[in-house]
């Protein structure tokens, strides 16, 4: 019996303690600092694009259209032609690169999938403290000029919901496994169904060869 109230005791202990930061930290100061998030920034986090562009909202957009979205609110930091302004990150170029000594990675010769181009710019610009007041039609100009300097789709192709699926990254089968995953594991984790598989083999025989020991 008392084997099995220290028992309790061991593990009511650290559960109490997790109260109880949990109420510090519900009642520590908020300093008077920031503001908490409204409904329409809880909402942009919400919308996160997947590779399956079931997400994306209706809106079009072209590569002539998004040069000119471009220069005025991204080249500052990326460049007149995407080969971007250090710190900031270079979009143009680097298609062929990935498996050569000086890779490049930029959104055409790395990313998988055209619609993850489409989410970043969504949910990321312009960044802070600028204002997000970038629409659908925006956003797809924008990927649409990107896919464009990539040589991936040309000038005038219309960049929308369903055609967005349909551009073929050069990196798409460039990940494991191929394609790449889309959607979670049944539980929940997105490690391949492959490599979980020779991970549970290789503890089932670690912990033989411990047991042998």
């Amino acid at each position: 019996m008392r084997h099995i109230a220290l028992s309790k005791s061991n593990f009511l202990l650290p559960v109490m303690a997790l109260l109880a930061c949990g109420t510090a930290i519900a009642q520590s100061p908020t300093y008077k600092v920031g503001r908490p998030a409204n409904e329409a920034e809880l909402r942009i986090a919400d919308e996160i694009v997947g590779s399956d562009g079931k997400e994306l909202p209706p809106g079009s957009g072209t590569a002539k259209e998004g040069a000119k979205i471009y220069a005025v609110k991204c080249s500052v930091c990326h460049g007149k032609e995407g080969e971007g302004v250090p710190p900031y990150s270079r979009l143009v170029g680097g298609v062929g690169t990935l498996n050569t000594p000086t890779p490049k990675l930029t959104v055409g010769s790395y990313l998988p999938f055209a619609t993850t181009i489409w989410d970043f710019i969504n949910r990321a610009m312009p960044p802070w403290p600028l204002e997000k007041n970038l629409t659908p039609d925006d956003i797809y100009a924008l990927t649409a000029f990107l896919l464009y300097k990539n040589g991936i789709i040309k000038e005038t192709d219309v960049m929308n919901k369903n055609s967005l699926l349909e551009v073929q990254m050069p990196n798409r089968n460039g990940f494991y496994p191929v394609p790449p995953q889309s959607t979670p594991n049944k539980d929940r984790s997105w490690l391949p169904i492959g490599i979980k598989q020779n991970l549970r083999r290789n503890l089932r025989r670690n912990d033989k060869a411990f047991a042998v020991r």
